[in-house]
């Protein structure tokens, strides 16, 4: 549900927190301050934010069209869960295949505060090249190593436009970045035209690519990726519900 796939292609109660940037984070530098995030005492049951909606047995297609091939993904709820830090998270897979070939496997993990806010509590990441895992990096679990949440959605995606904050934080290895760019978009994908959609920017403040668009849609989710500069789209196709 994350979506960092056009990377991966490139490359082969108000909850108050104090995640954003200095005046201008420069795409997540060099002027960051210590992150030191109040986190949640307290969690929902289940993930219910209409913007991040994760109800198990979910599963979201999606399609896009990079110089090396069709890409293809499936994300899926599972029923599973996982004890992150105390934390009883959703987990969520996620495959990205090229030309049909397996090129990512990653298991997210989240929770929703009791406000509506989603956090996002580590990930296991698996990338491939012919059937073989080549690497994991990227790997990271809360108050494993130091690393700490972020926020994946928030309750109000309105009150938080023009304002930089981290969905994750394992020092040197997980650092993504987030802001709300507008409300109540419109777009259109395969999977039809979707109103009130929430738009952000994403970026990776280690490394230099320009960063992406992402729409997230009410009741539905994420729905569209849009790569800054290429314009290289990533659209919803279909959804299956349990």
């Amino acid at each position: 549900m994350k979506m960092r796939h056009m990377a991966l292609t490139a490359a082969l109660l108000t909850v108050s927190i104090a995640v954003q940037a200095c005046g201008d984070s420069n795409n997540g530098g060099p002027n960051v301050p210590d992150y030191d995030p109040v986190i949640p005492t307290s969690w929902a049951g289940s993930v219910s934010n209409s913007y991040f909606p994760l109800v198990p047995g979910t599963i979201w297609e999606y399609e896009g069209e990079p110089d090396e091939g069709t890409e293809t993904i499936r994300v899926e709820v599972l029923q599973q869960t996982r004890l992150v830090n105390g934390v009883t998270a959703t987990v969520v897979r996620d495959r990205v295949y090229l030309e049909g070939e397996l090129k990512e496997d990653t298991d997210d993990w989240y929770a929703q505060d009791m406000v509506g806010n989603v956090w996002y509590l580590g990930e296991t990441t698996k990338e491939y090249e012919g059937g073989v895992v080549v690497s994991t990096d990227g790997s990271w679990e809360w108050n494993t190593d130091d690393a700490l949440p972020g926020i994946i959605m928030w309750a109000d995606p309105a009150a938080h436009v023009a304002e930089d904050y981290r969905q994750e934080f394992y020092e040197g290895e997980a650092e993504d970045w987030a802001r709300v760019e507008a409300v109540s978009q419109t777009i259109v994908v395969p999977y039809g035209q979707l109103t009130g959609s929430v738009k952000t920017f994403d970026w990776n403040s280690l490394d230099s690519g320009p960063g992406e668009f992402k729409y997230y849609a009410p009741v539905v989710g994420l729905a569209l990726e849009v790569a800054v500069g290429s314009g290289e789209r990533v659209e919803l196709v279909r959804v299956t519900r349990p």
